[in-house]
Formats: C-alpha cells, structure tokens, sequence
C-alpha cells in the first residue's frame, strides 16, 4: 500500500466503529493487493482461455476407462502447449531406440526459463562446492532454483505416469494460485513424460488390437522394450541403451537435480500406491542425510494423499534401500533425493474389482493387510481404475514440487551439505582413490569402463608419468578416480568390494534369506573383468583431468608374416566378424608361442584400407605378425547363429543378448518355435542360442508357463516347443548342430536331452545355498577354445545359476569343463551361504551330442550386456 492509499484510507475508517473499520481494512487490503498484482491476475485469466485442456486434445478424460492417449499424440499435445504458455519448454532429446522422440519438458516461470543456463551453472557449483569459496554459497543458495525431476512409465506397461503428465502440465501452465506460483517460481520442473516411448505406443497398439476381446487388458506378448523389456531400469549404471544415455545426460551430467522421481505400478492386490521411504536394508556409502530426505518428503507426498482422501497409501515398506541400479536407487549415490511410487496396476486402462478378502500385504514390513503405522487408511476393495491411478500419481508428483518449492533454500543447502560432506569423507577415509591401470587383460574393455564411469559425471585422471607404488607400476596413460569428490558413493559401489548385508532385515523370522530386490551386488568392474586397484593414499603423481571419453582408433603395422590380433580383447571379435564379411581369412593360434597366445587371430594379408578402416571402428591393434607358425592354428569359422525368441511378455536374457550381439557387429537370426518344428532348421543356422529362461517357459509346459498365461493371449501369440519342437531341435543337434544353453536354460537340456550332468543346487533349502546375484571365484580352462582370450583365473556373476557336476557313465570322455568355481572363498561380492555345495563344481560344460555339440554356461556370460569380463565364452561358441 502506497502513502496516498494510506491517506485515504484514514479518512475513510474516521467516524467509523472498531468492528466496521476492521471489516473495511480488510476489504481494502483485499483490494489493494489485487491492484499490486494486475498483471499476474490478467495473466492467469488470458492464460486459462489460451491453453488447451487436456480432455479438449485427446477427446477424452485422460485415465478414463478403455482410454489411452498414444505417445505420437502426447508429444504433439506437449508441442502445442509449447506454443500456447511461455512456462514450458520442450527439447527431444533425439530419437529412441526405435526411432520415436524422447522428450524433455521443463516446467517452470517465464523468467526462469529465459535464464536456464545461469541456473543451471548455480546449480553445477552448488552440487559440487570443490572450486567454491564457502563465503559464496549462501549467495548461490538465495539465488539458485531448486531443480526437480520426475520421470513416467518406464515400464510402459505401468501406463498411469504418462497418462498423468499432461495433466500434470496442463495445471501447472494453468493455475494460477498461490501455491502454483511458489513452483513456478521456485522451482525447475524436468518432466519426462515417457521413459520409454517405444513401449508406450506397443502397449497402445495391443490394448486397441484386444480391446472388446478375451484378452482385454493383457500386456503386450513381447518386450514392450525392443532389447530390455521390464528390465530397462536395470541401466541406471551402464547405460546400455539409448534412453539411459538421455537420462544420463540430465540426471548426472547436465542438470543434477535435487529431488527425482520414479512412478511406476505394481501388483493389484495389495496397498494401492507406495511412496518414499524405502524401507531396510539400505545400501551403504549414501549420505546420511539423503535418507532423512527421503522420509522428509515421503511424508509429505503421504500427506497431500491422505488429504485429499485417497486410501491405501503405505510407505516405509515393500521397497528396500538397497535395490537394483536402476534410476530411482542408484540416483541417492549422486546425492539425488532418488524415490519411488510404486500404484497398484489395473488391467491396462482396463478397470478391476477386487473383492475386500482378496487383498494381501506378505511384502517387507507390511506383514498383513491391515491399519499400521505406515500404512493407517486400507483400501477396503471394490473397482480400481486407471483414473485412480492418474489422480493419485499427480497428487504424488504435485506434493514432490509442492515440497521443493516451499523448503528450497533448505534442499539447496542440503545438496551442498551432501557434496561437501562425501567429499570430505573421501579425502579422510580410505580407500583415498582407485587406480585403473593402463596395462590390463582387455585394454579396451577397461576404457570402456572408464567411459562410462564418465558419463555418471565421475572424475577422473590420466596419469601423464609413470608412477610407482609399492613396487608396483603404474604405465602413463593410466587412470586415477580419487574419493574426494561428491560422488564418492557412487564410486565405492561401482569399483569397490561389496557385500550384502545378512542379518535381522534380510532374513525372515524362520531364518531363511530373503532374496535383494535385483543382485546382491553391482560392482561394474568386477562384472567387466577390469582391474581397480583401491590406495589408502592420493598419490604423487602428474595428472591431467579429463574432460570427455577416451577415443580409441587401432593401428596397423605388418609383419613380416601379416598381423595379429590379440584374442584376449572382446573387440577382436568385432573386427574378425568385419575381417569374414570382407572374405578375408583369418586364422587362430592353438598354442603358446613367444608371439602369440592361444585364441589370437591372424591374417596372412588383406587390403590396407579395409583393415584400417576396421581399426578406427573397433579400436583394435592390428600388430605385426613376424613368423606364422608351422602348425597349432586352425581356420577361423563364423557359425550362422539363431537365437530363440518366445512370447508370454517376452523374455528379457533373449532382449539383452541380441543388444549385444548388435553391438560387437557379430551377425544372428531370431528363431521362434515353428523355425524349430519346421525340421529344418540346419538350412538357417549351425548354431541355437537358447537365453536364460525355465523348463517349462522354453516347452510351453506347466501350469505357470501354459495354464495360466496361455488363457491370456490369442493362439498365434502361444509359444513353447512342445513334443515336436524338442524331437526336430534333437536330431539338429544330432545331425551337427550347435545348441548354447545360457543360465537356467540348462537345466532344459539336462532334463530333456538326457544330458549326464546334474544340477548340484537346485534343490537345496535357502538355508542351506543361497547366492543371489553375487561375483565368484572360477578357474577357467583358457587352453579350451571355447575359453580363448579368458584369464586363468576369473570372476563370474552367479545369478539363479546351476552348477554342475558330470554324473558317472560309460560316456564320460563326452564332456568337458570349460569353468569351474574356486575350492574355497569363493565369493568376491555379493552374498553366499553354503560355498561348499559350489566348491570346485562346473560352471560351465561343453558335451558332445550325436555329430553336435551342447555347451551350458551357467554362469552369467553376458547379463544385461554388463559382464564384459565373459562375454568371450559367449564369441567363443560361435567364432571359432
């Protein structure tokens, strides 16, 4: 209020009663700041009539029964509000792995988006305070904006999230409230609408081709992820795919938001929507006050849920702290506020009642379905829909802004508080720093960690000198991650010895482990075969920082004899498969020599360019052959390679091995059943790679893998061998075929081949064995071929695998161990109980089989397309 209304004001209340003259103030106080915000009013009116409601675009209330506004429309809807309100801006972040637009909508006042980059600069000092006097902060805290982003239907067929988001949007572009404002104002909002878009139109497309049928409200009968499927949060790490490198690159590198959330489903019948906290165990090595954050505003989104009279809510329950490496728990190792909400699933967009006796809990702390602590409003049962889904998830996403926006000074402080604390952990406790030397069994491999590890915005140096440590010495060129820095969790969980913790939160009341949410570990150099070297000591030493990945580009030098490739890089292999598209022969070393070690390639001649073009692709060596040796070496043959693909939502080993067979360029054919009940089979391929998957999965048999799911899709999407399958898929092995059995899928070609080989731990009691997801101790037979370019000695990734043992016989000289786990200690990382039942036992077996061949990995060779360290058994098979 000005002196003149001031003024005015007086003569007005003069002569006027105390009761009057206070309803008048307030009436004029009223007026007053009206006429100090005509703008904003204006604004908000002209806003309301420029903006298109959601329900107007998609013809339809978004949630609505048997409705699902499809991902091309979505964008074009987050377009057109682009154009209609200065309050949003829209970035495709490029294409999907299929070739969809993945998009990034940030959300936030006019003025801040018209100064991002300051923003975001503030931001980057605040979340790594290292180069920052810390006279400075409190001027970056009163100045910076909390950042907070949230991300939807990773898993597209959880389709709640991104169904919400424009809703989401539209209120925030919308509204003009108070409490609107302070977001926008406050806060820089990163919306991605759709994690995984590709899904999101495959489940689209499948609930319209089934909708008005029987199977009505069934996923999609593939992966709704072209390689992942449900397992695309499982790459929060290694960024396999190309929507992590997107995430990545807002999560980690450009943005480092304070707060993220993840919003998923799960199953029907239990609580109807988790929120934060997670409940124990929890991983270690994350600030301690990230924790205190999660619970902070888990009870804030519990509480708007409970205000708004939605039932059902649990927290503190059902999701551990120690989880997966996916976006939502790997995110607290970057000092990111990473949550979850996890909504009780419909049928699709489909509704489903659920009568009151058929809800359950039996979850992590939420041991019965009834009123507790965390949980003290049940649903008590009847229609669940997908728009109880929408409305309960952007009240969850709303109350996550709400929060930032009115403590957000205090997350700022927080997040400085996070960084500077990790780091001084790091310069105090030891290890000080990992060193990554240059010299290593796979040089490449061990770049590529380093690669990654950038990505995840890790720093790192590069050893400009020699250096030497305790007798030990380190090449230039090798490369030094010190602790001291804000994501030291991160770097602890990644290259550190981890074990899982066994004690009253990972056992039940009986004493049985209860099985990690994912692995019991995810320690990326171990899954790689890289050597990490912790020092309790920074060391003295000349380093340059980096500030980008490591290019590599081989060279090629002849030899009097040709060249050689070394057979211990996994890259050698994608230059081979290039070498035998171009018709050039290769050979490959039986024996040890002083030149070559069993398992290297050799290449008489070849044309220059195609073999420097080759270099510069894979980043391998072609070196100098002197003398190619008399005898001990062997043509090399690339098998024609099939890999078996089913149906039942798909299967994810099947999804990830073709990512990795595309991504060493080494070719391969999908075979489904009636490629293998053809009987002919050997006209397509020499070689069948059946993925990790059950008995009954791969036959079609039992009431899991048949029964159930197969009332759930139309015949044509049905799958499994059956009699006839198995029959034609034996006489190809018999006639010379080639049949890779991967993890479980063993156990298929013991019991139904007749192998004589048995699984030593499949059906021993949890008490008894238990090793879930864990690294071990193996000693491989490198001078087996199907273990060419393997270290003697190995850590493997023991992951719901058989290991073997050969059963006696009058055919025994038929089988060869390749691996074998370790006599005693066996466990690196992760969690083992029982070591001896695995002691010295077969981790993988290679038998012969009529004019064939069977070779099970039970090991995990190549899980998620992460443990580089063995994926060479997998080439070995087929390159050979």
């Amino acid at each position: 209020m000005n002196l003149k209304s001031g003024q005015k004001a007086r003569k007005c209340f003069s002569g006027l009663d105390i009761k009057r003259q206070f309803s008048l103030l307030i009436l004029f106080l009223i007026i007053s700041a009206l006429s100090i915000f005509p703008v904003a009013a204006s604004a908000g009116q002209e806003s309301q009539e420029k903006i298109t409601t959601p329900e107007a675009f998609f013809g339809f209330q978004l949630g609505a029964d048997q409705k699902i506004a499809r991902w091309d429309k979505i964008v074009e809807y987050f377009n057109l509000l682009e154009k209609e309100s200065p309050r949003i801006k829209v970035i495709n972040m490029g294409p999907t792995t299929m070739g969809h637009p993945f998009l990034l909508v940030i959300i936030s006042s006019p003025e801040n988006l018209a100064d991002l980059e300051r923003i975001k600069e503030i931001n980057r000092k605040i979340s790594d305070p290292r180069q920052v006097p810390p006279e400075e902060i409190p001027l970056l805290i009163s100045q910076g904006k909390a950042i907070v982003c949230q991300s939807m239907s990773l898993h597209a067929d959880e389709i709640g999230g991104t169904q919400m988001s424009p809703e989401l949007a539209y209120d925030l572009l919308s509204r003009n409230d108070a409490e609107t404002l302070r977001i926008l104002e406050n806060v820089v909002f990163l919306l991605i609408p759709s994690f995984n878009p590709d899904g999101q139109i495959m489940v689209t497309d499948w609930y319209y081709k089934t909708l008005g049928t029987e199977y009505e409200g069934t996923s999609p009968p593939y992966l709704y992820h072209k390689y992942a499927g449900h397992d695309n949060n499982r790459d929060g790490d290694f960024l396999n795919l190309q929507e992590s490198t997107y995430a990545a690159r807002i999560l980690y590198q450009e943005w480092k938001p304070q707060a993220y959330v993840d919003h998923h489903h799960m199953g029907s019948y239990g609580a109807r929507l988790y929120v934060p906290p997670y409940c124990d165990p929890i991983r270690p090595y994350a600030d301690p006050l990230l924790w205190r954050e999660l619970s902070w505003f888990g009870g804030h989104i519990a509480y708007r849920l409970e205000e708004a009279g939605k039932t059902g809510i649990i927290n503190d329950a059902m999701f551990p702290g120690w989880g997966h490496f996916g976006w939502h728990w790997i995110t607290p190792f970057h000092n990111i506020v990473g949550m979850l909400t996890e909504s009780a699933s419909a049928r699709i967009a489909s509704p489903l009642f659920i009568q009151p006796d058929q809800l359950r809990a039996e979850s992590l702390q939420f041991p019965a379905y009834e009123a507790q602590s965390n949980f003290p409003h049940p649903w008590e049962g009847g229609w669940w829909r997908l728009r109880d889904i929408v409305e309960q998830q952007k009240i969850s996403a709303w109350a996550v802004l709400d929060l930032a926006a009115r403590h957000r000074e205090t997350l700022l402080y927080n997040a400085y508080l996070k960084a500077a604390r990790q780091t001084e952990r790091g310069a105090s406790e030891k290890p000080r720093a990992f060193l990554i030397p240059a010299e290593q069994h796979d040089r490449l491999t061990a770049i590529k960690l380093v690669n990654t590890l950038l990505q995840s915005g890790i720093e790192i140096h590069r050893l400009t000198s020699e250096l030497q440590i305790d007798g030990v010495i380190y090449p230039a060129g090798s490369f030094l991650v010190s602790l001291a820095q804000p994501k030291r969790g991160l770097i602890m969980n990644l290259l550190n010895r981890t074990l899982y913790p066994d004690n009253y939160w990972t056992r039940s009341r009986d004493g049985n482990p209860q099985r990690p949410y994912d692995l019991a570990t995810h320690t990326m150099a171990e899954f790689m075969g890289v050597r990490v070297d912790p020092l309790d000591d920074l060391p003295e030493a000349r380093l340059e920082p980096m500030s980008g990945p490591v290019k590599v580009s081989g060279q090629v030098r002849a030899g009097a004899a040709g060249y050689r490739l070394d057979g211990r890089l996994n890259d050698s292999f994608t230059a081979v498969s290039l070498l035998l598209d171009n018709k050039i022969q290769v050979l490959r070393a039986d024996l040890k020599t002083e030149e070559l070690n069993p398992g290297d390639f050799l290449i008489a001649q070849a044309p220059a360019q195609v073999l420097e073009s080759i270099a510069a692709r894979t980043g391998v060596d072609f070196q100098p052959l002197n003398s190619l040796p008399a005898e001990g070496t062997h043509r090399v043959r690339r098998l024609r390679v099939g890999l078996y693909q089913r149906y039942y939502t798909g299967n994810a080993d099947e999804g990830w091995t073709r990512l990795l067979l595309e991504k060493f360029d080494l070719p391969y054919v999908t075979i489904m059943d009636a490629d293998i009940k053809s009987g002919q089979l050997a006209k397509k391929i020499d070689l069948l790679i059946l993925p990790a998957d059950s008995t009954a999965m791969i036959m079609g048999e039992g009431q899991e893998s048949s029964s159930r799911r197969r009332a759930n899709y139309p015949p044509e999407y049905r799958s499994g061998l059956g009699q006839d399958g198995l029959d034609r898929l034996k006489e190809f092995i018999n006639r010379g075929g080639v049949l890779v059995c991967l993890g479980a899928a063993g156990d298929f070609a013991v019991e139904k081949l007749g192998l004589r080989l048995r699984n030593v731990v499949v059906e021993l009691d949890p008490k008894e064995f238990f090793c879930p997801g864990s690294t071990l101790k193996a000693t491989i037979d490198n001078f087996n071929p199907l273990a060419y370019g393997l270290p003697e000695k190995a850590l493997v990734l023991f992951f719901s695998s058989p290991a073997y043992e050969i059963l006696p016989g009058n055919d025994s000289e038929k089988y060869r161990v390749v691996v074998r786990y370790a006599e005693r200690e066996l466990l690196q990382s992760g969690w083992l109980i029982g070591e001896q039942y695995l002691s010295k036992k077969a981790a993988m077996v290679e038998a012969a089989y009529g004019q064939g061949q069977v070779i099970l990995i039970g090991l995990r060779a190549q899980h998620r397309a992460q443990t580089h360290g063995t994926f060479k058994l997998l080439f070995n098979t087929f390159i050979r």
